[in-house]
């Protein structure tokens, strides 16, 4: 497998299948809360990121369509997170560009989740 195919089923893919293994019973309980992780680069695109950028993109519409289509109607709550360059230690040749930290995006979800329903 190429490894923009492999980024392709992570990024997209596993996205979708997530949220379509929780979305029937989200409905059911008219309730919960979907949670993707975008990134910065699913806004912008810079030399030799333009299937992850895209990947990201994706993150992001599917968040933005899901949110129009089942927050009215069920009361599904989705939140897109989009940070840049995290230091999750996998990107290795992009060291000396500034991330931030695993935890810095683990406080956004943390806040995103306990943020009352009517906001």
């Amino acid at each position: 497998m190429y490894p923009r195919d492999q980024m392709i089923n992570v990024n997209i893919k596993g996205v979708l299948y997530s949220i379509a293994s929780v979305l029937p019973t989200m409905r059911e309980q008219q309730s919960g809360h979907i949670i993707n992780i975008s990134s910065l680069m699913g806004h912008k695109v810079i030399p030799n990121t333009a299937v992850y950028s895209a990947t990201k993109f994706a993150v992001r519409a599917i968040s933005e369509g899901l949110r129009q289509e089942e927050s009215p109607s069920s009361h599904i709550r989705i939140t897109n997170i989009s940070p840049d360059m995290t230091d999750t230690g996998i990107l290795s040749e992009y060291q000396n560009y500034p991330s931030i930290s695993p935890y810095s995006v683990a406080r956004s979800i943390a806040f995103a989740i306990n943020e009352p329903e009517d906001t």
